[in-house]
């Protein structure tokens, strides 16, 4: 995150003006920021004023007044209010706030144009801004304008939310150091271990996707041993594996070491090349050679082990569209899930501790997993339902009668990404 809380001073419940101006001694315009704000008390008397540290990016930290609360707006004919935060910079009004959303748990952030995976809003306003013609209200009838364009949060599933939340309590327990899991219990696993089995998972990949597998499958108490393989060069445990430490969680390896997959029943891939200044063509060859370097090599070590790639799925696609093609939703939704990795991270970390669940214990249980369809459209992996065991995909769940609408729009995704695949270096 970009800003960080550390303890709270003061909150202006019903903005008194004197207290606020006190509040900003240190502040170099502080009448000017207060009839400013004044302003913006009159319109939204929902916001909430307090004075908070805030962490920017090099690291270096400022005490700044910032308010918390909701803008009404409409999209697609529905009332929404959005939850927003604005930090209100020393040198206000003569530089613009930084803003973000400020979503509950039962919301998710939707990247695009104008937010990114942080929460951070971005806005004409905002590089435009200029006093005394820019004001918090002036930047507020455009935050509205264009989140009416393309609404900046969605409403996460109940099934969603209320995993996301056993995680949180699981993550909060381990935290305080107060956890009672045992992750040797079949109880809880729901597993079946043979004698001299150890059930080992290794998950590859030291970003935010990578530690929320771990987090997530350590939740669910699914194996003996989790082992997270942070391969990324010039650190000794690699960035984003360091925030591991912070957890107690048992039976919990760091490694940099290929050689440690070996023994392990699923091996999980959430390594991926991506960059904003190239093609999708180009995103999918760097992918191509990143997994031709690790791919072998975990095969070598571990051989009776089941591979496990957490990528972006094959969208659901509007054939109805009359502006864009089948290829171009495939390209723009791709490059969407790829850019908002961090915000989808425990969402997709829970489905992939789920599919890890259905292959240590082989319950042959249905999951719609991307898996080798062949002799449609050549040979490519599509996303269908099939019976997962302690050897992976045990069965595919093909078409039923009736189904001939679906079945026809499998193929055209398979046609499309078998065009795909023959414009890569193989």
């Amino acid at each position: 995150m970009l800003s960080i809380c550390l303890g709270l001073w003061v909150r202006v419940m019903d903005f008194q003006e004197e207290n606020v101006r006190l509040r900003l001694g240190k502040y170099k315009f502080r009448d000017l920021t207060v009839e400013d704000l004044k302003n913006v008390h009159k319109r939204y008397p929902n916001f909430i004023f307090s004075m908070d540290t805030y962490t920017f990016r090099d690291g270096s930290q400022k005490d700044l007044l910032n308010f918390v609360g909701t803008i009404p707006m409409t999209y697609q004919g529905n009332s929404y209010n959005i939850p927003v935060q604005l930090w209100i910079l020393d040198s206000h009004p003569f530089a613009p706030p930084l803003c973000f959303l400020k979503p509950t748990a039962t919301m998710g952030i939707h990247v695009g144009k104008h937010v990114d995976t942080q929460g951070r809003i971005y806005l004409p306003y905002l590089q435009n801004w200029s006093h005394p013609k820019s004001t918090v209200l002036g930047l507020f009838a455009e935050m509205i304008l264009k989140f009416e364009e393309e609404l900046p949060l969605y409403s996460l599933s109940s099934v969603d939310a209320a995993r996301q939340q056993e995680l949180l309590s699981y993550i909060s327990k381990i935290t305080d150091g107060v956890s009672s899991l045992d992750v040797n219990s079949a109880g809880r696993t729901g597993g079946r271990k043979n004698d001299g089995d150890t059930n080992k998972v290794t998950v590859i990949g030291g970003g935010d996707l990578g530690i929320a597998c771990v987090l997530a499958i350590a939740a669910k108490g699914i194996a003996d041993k989790v082992v997270l393989l942070d391969l990324a060069e010039g650190t000794s445990k690699g960035g984003g594996a360091m925030d591991l430490n912070i957890f107690n969680l048992p039976n919990m390896e760091i490694s940099k070491d290929i050689t440690t997959v070996a023994g392990s029943k699923v091996v999980v891939f959430t390594v991926n090349s991506w960059s904003s200044t190239q093609s999708y063509l180009s995103v999918l060859q760097s992918n191509v050679e990143l997994y031709r370097e690790i791919v072998p090599a975990v095969a070598h070590y571990g051989q009776n082990s089941v591979l496990l790639v957490a990528s972006q799925p094959v969208p659901a696609f509007d054939p109805a569209s009359p502006h864009s093609s089948i290829q171009d939703q495939l390209v723009n939704r791709a490059l969407e899930i790829l850019k908002g990795k961090s915000q989808k991270s425990w969402s997709v970390g829970l489905s992939v501790a789920d599919l890890t669940d259905s292959i240590v214990t082989n319950k042959r249980k249905i999951h719609s997993v991307s898996t080798l369809a062949k002799g449609t459209s050549g040979d490519v992996f599509l996303s269908m339902p099939c019976i997962l065991g302690s050897s992976g995909v045990i069965e595919i769940i093909r078409t039923a009668p009736g189904q001939e609408a679906d079945a026809e729009k499998l193929q055209n995704s398979a046609t499309t990404i078998h065009g795909l695949q023959q414009q890569l270096k193989l």
